[in-house]
């Protein structure tokens, strides 16, 4: 059986990555990061960009600067890292 950390390591995801898509999505991050693998082998690049930004735009209308900033940087780590 794979452990959540192998998993995470075999999803090409970061954990900062897999929990907002976890967020974003209501799922565990064991689901999430499946969905993200999915996404990021099958051209969902995008998808996941969209994902983060609708989590940043969602911290910062309850006004969790701190969660809000910390998205940022998810998302600044995922556009670097994935041009797709």
């Amino acid at each position: 059986m794979l452990t959540y950390k192998e998993c995470l390591d075999l999803c090409g995801l970061e954990p900062g990555e897999v929990d907002a898509i976890a967020e974003h999505e209501h799922v565990e991050p064991i689901v999430a990061a499946a969905l993200g693998n999915y996404l990021i082998t099958h051209n969902g690049e995008q998808k996941i960009r969209k994902i983060i930004m609708d989590d940043i735009k969602k911290a910062e209308a309850s006004g969790d600067t701190q969660h809000c900033a910390v998205l940022k940087q998810v998302l600044a780590h995922f556009v670097a890292s994935h041009k797709g």
